[in-house]
């Protein structure tokens, strides 16, 4: 490693400042004089989008290897297939001299419509957060670098520059930045790229609070922050807060303002000095361990592309139609997508691929099908003729397989959707379909979900999300069972787009209103006791799994143990299959407002006929807390937790209960203005509380016998205030009872407050 205090110190101020931008739309800074190099970024996450260094427009890309999306991905439920994914890509990246491939992506999925939820990993933050340190931990493990975007909260895409996400710092610590931090202390990135949305009113460009406070100083991050794209809005801000690259190049003019402040004393030469001092490690990191270069082998690359994508399809529905046979029956693929699937979402990962398989061409080495268009694939408008030969081969069939999703047109980087419908066309040919022929499957190429109604009428739904270029294989494998399906959801699929949790504010112009809170994806509709189509964590299989023996290595833990969750899954069919078991916490204190269960496990068990396995899981004391913003931590109450472990999120196969006791206090100052109610939330109100009943009482009855109960439910919501009404306590004794409370119960904070 080259010595790079020495090398800080030998630079002029202006080499400095430019190497905090770009050189171009890809590449950094060099400073040849002193041997530093440049080294090129490129576009993820899910297949390298590389400039070919032999066009000059940026957006002229290498041939490479389009893998599934993450929308796709998240699906495995899977750590190992997305190490093995991103060791993949950190090849390619060696290959194609890459030094940081930008992604994942991992922003929440707070609405279906979001553009750019293809590439975004899943609506639940610890599944994000498991998944993308796996993902980083394969790229860097072949020395190339990642970059987690967005940080953070970037979720739509319309006014993505200007709009303000707004939220409680509670929802920005429970939902939008727990994905980031599981990666980054987990996986260490070698970069974080900032969004382009403002964080509470603050560019995430120029966020301390995000940037420094919490990415930095909280989880101990160590690498460089890069801006997204354009993202920047004052240079010298962002600087301050902690954004150490700007891309692309500025051409000189943030620099110049860099070179300036630092003359004008508006900014301390040292930051600067740092921010160049983490860019430099990591171009040396990757420059000094360069190896011979090889070629992309792209045929290699699409085998692992094929069975990547093998283990995230889904099947959601299947009335016993599917696996297909092979032989012996006249099965039709009808639609366009059967024949042109659609593989990857459009905008900055969009791959230029080399070799897209459809399913019309794969199934050729398994059987002989009958093939109907049915509709245009980038078009919402009925083809008579293509609709009635469908009809026609549908009516023929033993079975009809109808390929349909959203055209490249319906959802992309840069715009929202508006609505959850597929294109009309395809909906009234399914229907028609559905009219002829009693086994229908329908095959989805679609990056989020869409509304289905049909879902009620046909035998079988598979979705396949975006899944790269080998995803006709992939379907038809899944399809005539020579591969067992076993994706899981990784988002909710909502029966109607009204149904969503902020179906009333989204999409936001200047200022988007995070009002559901916590309260996303699953969370919202258990919360809300509202039926969806299907559940988050929901996924069939051509076998069945058992669960049995859960065990809890404690039914009593405190904040400073960790629990061992230990049960077993059997496969009791008759093929081989894979089962992502599930498992989820449950407050059952009813201390603080929360969803009925969330994620904090998962495990994924291979598993012959007849064969077991014990998964196991381990919980810390953060995976029983919430967010407690009085605090300014994470806090698990005192009491009883439900742990459950199922095969989706409304599939809950075994439970078990423990009770938990924290040490934490919790600051509460009371005044005059302190309801009663306030302070028994504590538990060390519970005594308060008997002794100020106490003084009621004797007011009251003249006496110390009351019924408690009763003295409970009159006064719970009464501030402290009205004691003085019941005659006998003056202004005196109330505020020593307030003292008291404040001065001797649990460590509580001390305040007198003033008469």
């Amino acid at each position: 490693m080259k010595d790079i205090d020495r090398l800080i110190s030998e630079m002029t101020l202006e080499e400095k400042a430019g190497l905090c931008s770009g050189a171009d739309f890809w590449h950094t800074k060099a400073v040849e004089r002193l041997g530093i190099p440049n080294v090129m970024v490129s576009d993820g996450p899910h297949g390298l989008r590389t400039q070919d260094l032999n066009s000059s427009d940026p957006n002229e890309s290498i041939q490479a290897v389009c893998f599934p999306a993450a929308c796709a991905t998240a699906c495995s439920f899977d750590r190992e297939l997305m190490n093995k994914l991103g060791e993949t890509l950190g090849e390619e990246c060696r290959s194609a001299g890459v030094s940081v491939l930008l992604g994942p992506a991992v922003n929440i999925k707070r609405s279906p419509l979001c553009g750019r939820n293809f590439e975004y990993v899943s609506e639940d933050p610890y599944l994000a957060g498991e998944l993308a340190a796996a993902y980083i931990n394969g790229v860097q493990s072949k020395n190339a670098g990642t970059s987690i975007k967005h940080f953070a909260a970037n979720s739509q895409e319309h006014h993505r520059m200007t709009c303000s996400s707004d939220m409680s710092e509670r929802t920005l610590r429970e939902i939008y930045l727990p994905a980031f931090e599981t990666a980054v202390k987990k996986a260490q990135p070698w970069t974080v790229m900032c969004c382009y949305n403002k964080i509470n009113g603050v560019y995430g460009s120029e966020n301390p609070h995000t940037l420094t406070e919490i990415l930095r100083d909280e989880w101990g991050f160590k690498g460089y922050v890069m801006s997204d794209w354009g993202a920047v809005n004052d240079r010298v801000k962002g600087l301050k807060a902690g954004l150490d690259l700007e891309m692309p190049s500025s051409g000189g003019i943030n620099d110049a303002k860099i070179v300036q402040a630092v003359k004008d004393g508006e900014l301390d030469e040292a930051v600067l000095d740092q921010a160049v001092k983490r860019i430099l490690e990591k171009v040396f990191l990757y420059t000094d361990s360069l190896p011979k270069k090889k070629p992309l082998d792209i045929e290699k690359d699409h085998i692992i592309a094929k069975e990547i994508a093998e283990e995230c399809i889904v099947l959601l529905k299947n009335e016993g139609a599917l696996p297909l046979p092979e032989s012996g029956a006249k099965i039709a693929f009808i639609g366009a997508f059967a024949e042109e699937p659609r593989i990857q979402g459009g905008g900055s990962s969009h791959i230029n691929t080399k070799t897209v398989v459809s399913a019309l061409t794969a199934v050729k080495d398994i059987c002989e099908v009958s093939y109907a268009k049915g509709f245009n694939r980038e078009e919402n408008e009925t083809v008579p003729e293509l609709l009635s030969s469908a009809v026609e081969l549908a009516e023929k069939c033993d079975a009809a397989v109808i390929f349909a999703g959203l055209p490249d047109s319906f959802e992309s980087e840069g715009f929202d959707r508006s609505h959850m419908r597929i294109p009309d066309c395809q909906n009234e040919l399914i229907d028609r379909i559905c009219e002829v022929n009693d086994n229908v499957i329908v095959v989805m190429h679609n990056g989020a979900p869409v509304e289905m109604p049909w879902a009620g009428k046909v035998q079988a739904i598979v979705e396949a999300y975006l899944c790269g270029e080998a995803a006709g294989e992939a379907v038809t494998d899944i399809l005539f069972g020579k591969a067992n399906p076993c994706g899981k959801l990784a988002e909710s699929y909502p029966l109607k787009l009204s149904d969503t949790p902020c179906f009333l504010t989204y999409p936001a112009d200047t200022s988007a209103e995070y009002n559901e809170g916590v309260f996303v994806g699953y969370r919202y509709y258990e919360k809300k006791e509202m039926p969806v189509l299907f559940p988050f964590g929901h996924g069939l299989s051509y076998t069945a799994f058992e669960y049995s023996d859960i065990k809890l290595s404690s039914d009593h833990i405190t904040d400073n143990d960790t629990l061992t969750v230990t049960a077993t899954v059997t496969n009791i069919g008759n093929c081989f299959g894979k089962e992502a078991v599930q498992l989820y916490v449950a407050d059952r204190t009813g201390f603080a407002v929360r969803p009925i269960k969330e994620l904090k496990g998962f495990e994924k068990a291979a598993l012959a006929p007849n064969e077991s396995a014990v998964v196991t899981f381990t919980l810390t004391k953060r995976d029983f807390s919430y967010y407690n913003e009085e605090l300014g931590d994470w806090y698990a109450p005192t009491g009883k937790y439900t742990i459950m472990l199922g095969s989706s999120s409304a599939d809950i196969r075994l439970s078990a209960d423990l009770n938990l006791t924290t040490a934490a206090k919790l600051p509460f100052i009371a005044d005059e203005n302190t309801t009663f109610e306030e302070f028994m939330d504590y538990p060390e109100g519970q005594e308060a509380f008997k002794i100020l009943l106490g003084h009621v009482a004797q007011q009251m009855i003249g006496g110390e016998h009351f019924d408690e109960n009763a003295m409970r439910e009159m006064l719970s919501g009464m501030p402290l205030r009205q004691i003085r009404s019941f005659g006998g306590i003056t202004d005196e004794m109330m505020y020593a009872a307030i003292d008291s409370l404040n001065k001797n119960f649990g460590g509580w904070k001390r305040q007198i407050p003033q008469k």
